[in-house]
């Protein structure tokens, strides 16, 4: 796992501008703690950050092969779960490999299939090759979108990078916010192409993008796949287990300590459980962690996306497949450290989840310690329908993005718990977010194939599945790679898997719910690996603190903002609103007040971090 940057110009020589592509490197040292390497030619400059995982002293990065017709070099970040295949085929036609690395095996490849490569690779993965052989740049975006690829069109090239930061770092494009930016950061819908920074888009998943002195063309080598499930209840039943075992095993390889983040929940306890046995057939014992909160028991109240407590799910799971288990507690008091936000939101290039993602910074950061590499259930509630508004009439009915059926002013997704907005009007208003929503929807909506027997019941199901797979699950991606990646962890996700995904989203929703459950083929696949308590558990979000006092201390936090007349903050932010949520009384606060003054805290690091200029006229 890896930060990758560069640079391509026609027009200038880029031998000449080594400091350039080491500042643009240097921005993801958090990505790629290990090592750091650029690679220079006459139009090309490529940048890395290696994380080392797998074999940790021949896998360094730019790796380049030198052809009769030129160099091609390449830049690489993530995975790739088959190249053990991979590479026994190219070495059946005659590769040799110096490595034992992934990364090799990805270049040779390409060497072999050109870009068709794309199609061959299970894994995460954004990658750089400059073929010098016919002086072109070749993106690669895994097919979920797992890891992040930006790029900036310049007008004889491109930069491109992990991170929006890299490409800022370059100097030739300035930090800008402008309206289309704002309504990024507004609108919680998984939003394809762009970017909150003006003039830096993103590496569509599943898409190969090409940069030659005529321009930059790209083409998509996988979307979800529509296709008839003819395999009978108990057929499905086996075959999700024998491909999510596949997935597990596939991923525990690594050469460096790994873990499994358990919370107790079906998703993260079905991979707890089928590694522990694939480890435990090599005589090795599984590392799980959790997360908890100082008082948190004190402090709980369910909603419908966190229904209860973890720990004692997640304890029974430990004991039951016999892993190390760490439970890493937090104190709500930290959530709020000026320290901690920045280097959360420095992360996030854009204003993020406050609490949520502050907690998830600091679980990752203590895994750390003990594991380089983790394995995490997302994306199995977007997979097996687990999330409440597949169950809700109303969502289901609802002729829009399903999880924004309780926020239908789509003003800040659901941010108006003092009655309105933080946003100032007139920028809402120009942000016409409503019918920005409702034009992305549509253009989403418009995507999805079906098969032409499909009941409306199954068609409506289909949508809403591929919604939750192509647009829902990018944020929690995105946000599980940032905040991962800030800390040098690199967090692998098996239900991603594109196999077990093909598969999957072609079960009709009768069969994915046939035992009147959410979930009910992962249920019953896993049954017998997994406790009662668990396999019969209701679906639970990432948890909260719960803590009155961390209000308190974000209204606290919110005075100090204010104090300052002249904040760039308040260019966007209503600081009358401002006023009044750092009032409200915590205790009585409405619960969704914390995440309002978080987004606007953390909008208050970006601006003093970036120094953006704003264009929302």
């Amino acid at each position: 796992m890896c930060g990758i940057t560069g640079w391509v110009s026609y027009d200038r020589d880029l031998t000449r501008e080594h400091e350039v592509i080491h500042e643009m490197t240097a921005t993801m040292a958090n990505r790629g703690p290990d090592a750091s390497g650029t690679w220079v030619r006459r139009h090309v400059a490529l940048g890395h950050r290696r994380l080392a995982v797998i074999d940790l002293a021949g896998g360094a990065q730019p790796m380049t092969v030198e052809t009769a017709g030129g160099a091609v070099a390449m830049v690489y970040s993530g995975e790739a779960y088959n190249f053990k295949e991979l590479r026994a085929e190219l070495q059946s036609r005659g590769y040799r490999f110096r490595t034992s690395s992934d990364t090799e095996v990805v270049l040779r490849g390409y060497l072999e299939w050109g870009d068709n490569i794309a199609e061959r690779l299970n894994g995460m993965y954004a990658l750089a090759i400059w073929d010098e052989r016919d002086n072109k740049l070749v993106l690669i975006r895994d097919r979920m979108g797992i890891k992040p690829l930006y790029y900036h069109r310049t007008n004889d090239g491109v930069l491109f990078g992990s991170e929006p930061k890299a490409i800022l770092a370059h100097g030739l494009l300035e930090p800008a916010v402008d309206a289309a930016g704002l309504r990024r950061m507004l609108a919680p819908i998984g939003l394809t192409g762009g970017s909150p920074w003006k003039g830096i888009e993103q590496v569509e998943p599943g898409t190969v993008l090409t940069v030659r002195p005529s321009g930059i063309s790209e083409r998509t080598y996988w979307r979800l796949p529509t296709r008839p499930h003819q395999d009978d209840r108990q057929t499905t039943v086996e075959r999700v287990r024998e491909l999510l075992t596949d997935c597990v095993s596939r991923q525990l390889v690594s050469d460096v300590p790994l873990g499994v983040l358990l919370s107790g929940g079906l998703d993260s306890s079905s991979i707890a459980a089928l590694a522990a046995s694939q480890l435990r057939a090599h005589e090795e014992q599984v590392r799980t962690f959790s997360v908890d909160f100082a008082n948190l028991a004190e402090n709980f109240a369910p909603n419908n996306m966190v229904r209860g407590l973890d720990t004692p799910y997640a304890a029974e799971v430990a004991t039951l497949v016999r892993s190390e288990h760490q439970i890493v507690t937090l104190d709500p008091a930290r959530m709020d450290d000026r320290d901690l936000r920045r280097a959360v939101v420095a992360a996030r290039d854009m204003p993020g989840l406050g609490e949520l993602d502050a907690s998830l910074y600091l679980l990752f950061a203590s895994i750390r310690k003990r594991a380089t590499v983790a394995l995490s259930g997302e994306s199995a509630d977007e997979l097996f329908g687990g999330y409440f508004w597949f169950h809700d009439e109303a969502a289901r009915a609802f002729d829009g993005f399903p999880w924004l059926v309780t926020s239908r002013d789509h003003s800040l997704g659901r941010y108006r718990s003092l009655g309105r907005s933080p946003i100032r009007a007139e920028h809402l208003r120009r942000a016409e977010l409503p019918a920005f929503v409702a034009e992305q929807y549509a253009e989403a909506a418009a995507t999805v194939e079906y098969l032409e027997d499909e009941s409306p019941e199954d068609r409506r199901m289909r949508r809403m599945s591929h919604l939750c797979m192509t647009r829902y699950v990018r944020e929690w991606l995105d946000r599980k790679d940032r905040m991962s990646m800030a800390v040098g962890l690199e967090v692998r996700v098996p239900f991603c898997d594109n196999h077990l995904v093909e598969y999957v989203y072609n079960v009709p929703w009768s069969l994915k719910t046939f035992d009147g459950r959410e979930k009910s083929i992962l249920r019953h696949a896993m049954k017998d690996k997994l406790p009662a308590s668990v396999v019969g558990r209701v679906k639970s979000g990432y948890p909260s603190s719960h803590d009155p006092m961390y209000t308190a201390a974000l209204q606290q936090r919110a005075k100090e903002v204010l104090a300052g007349e002249d904040d760039a903050v308040f260019a966007v932010v209503d600081r009358s609103w401002m006023e009044e949520a750092s009032r409200c009384d915590p205790s009585d606060a409405p619960a969704m007040l914390s995440e309002e003054i978080n987004w606007v805290l953390d909008l208050h690091d970006l601006f003093e971090l970036y120094r953006p200029t704003l264009a929302l006229d």
